[in-house]
């Protein structure tokens, strides 16, 4: 008999539990909604943020703050997810190498890129674009193959600008070296405007860059554009030719992306209304007007599992790169 009533009352639990998330969910939001951005004010992820969140300041009738956390490999802001509330009131912009190229690329991360999270919207993709400066006197990225390997072999090698080792602008011309068996010389640094600046002026030959920081000296006639590192043609960039098709590497694709995430622990229906707000906000004419201006890609995720999905295959996609390249844990 005790058995039974033992039996009883756990069952009763999840009943008993289920009023009060309900009420917390019903009742949220009931503070301000702080989302950390880890770039600086200004950046295109900052400007991105600050779109959806005036919007999600007028649909949910509080104060969206924006917190900029520059630093640490764009990580503080999902650091400090991790480490914050669980009740949907602390959200932050993950970009990709987050959950892609971090966790594989350093030897330890202060989050749990799988069980720390709960993704809200995967939002935007950022492309990027093999670009080289016009004075370089190419027009393909047959022509820019081509160039390297004429300079290789005399000696004096083409130069490619990076953010650095294990960076996006890096796997891609690196497996572009590893297809075509040519050398160019690697230069890494620490910011994108100055490493886009440097290849039109002719400091450095080329580059992968987001389109973002290239697209107006590309429409200047500074910069040009010789292949896109998506899997089809941008419509900011028509007839720019995926790299897949034009480089000779069938199936690359590399993307930046940005997405929303809150604590791995936020109340479903708080997910769900998060989820649902952004869906409206993203697909607004505005909104997407504003976004594609930039050079940027507006994205629809989907639901938790299918973004959840997509990352999972984006990491395993990764860590390929990186094991060819012999950088796995090597920072």
């Amino acid at each position: 008999m005790k058995h039974l009533l033992f039996a009883a009352a756990l069952a009763a639990v999840p009943l008993a539990l289920a009023p009060v998330t309900s009420a917390q969910a019903q009742a949220w939001p009931s503070r301000n909604i702080t989302i950390v951005v880890p770039l600086a004010a200004g950046t295109g992820m900052d400007l991105i943020a600050r779109i959806y969140g005036e919007r999600l300041q007028q649909t949910l009738g509080r104060p969206v703050v924006i917190e900029n956390r520059p630093g640490a490999s764009l990580t503080l802001g999902a650091v400090a997810v991790s480490k914050g509330d669980t009740d949907g009131h602390l959200l932050a912009v993950a970009p990709a190498s987050v959950f892609t190229s971090n966790p594989i690329l350093k030897k330890s991360v202060p989050y749990d890129a799988e069980k720390d999270y709960v993704p809200i919207s995967l939002y935007v993709k950022s492309p990027f674009i093999l670009v080289t400066g016009e004075g370089l006197g190419v027009n393909t990225a047959q022509d820019f193959i081509a160039l390297a390997k004429k300079r290789a072999a005399a000696g004096s090698p083409l130069s490619y600008a990076s953010l650095g080792v294990g960076a996006v602008q890096h796997v891609s011309m690196e497996m572009l070296k590893i297809t075509h068996k040519v050398e160019i010389t690697h230069v890494p640094y620490k910011s994108t405007p100055q490493a886009v600046q440097d290849i039109a002026s002719g400091h450095i030959a080329a580059g992968f860059t987001e389109i973002g920081a290239a697209l107006g000296l590309i429409r200047d006639g500074k910069l040009k554009a010789l292949a896109v590192a998506s899997a089809k043609e941008l419509n900011a960039l028509p007839g720019v030719k995926p790299v897949a098709e034009v480089g000779g590497m069938p199936g690359f694709e590399l993307e930046s992306w940005h997405m929303l995430v809150a604590h791995s622990k936020t109340p479903a229906p708080v997910v769900e209304r998060l989820q649902s707000e952004m869906r409206k906000i993203m697909s607004d004419q505005a909104v997407l007007e504003r976004i594609t201006k930039m050079g940027l890609i507006v994205n629809d995720g989907g639901s938790v599992e299918q973004i959840k999905a997509y990352v999972a295959a984006e990491a395993k996609k990764w860590r390929h790169f990186l094991q060819i390249l012999k950088l796995e844990g090597t920072q």
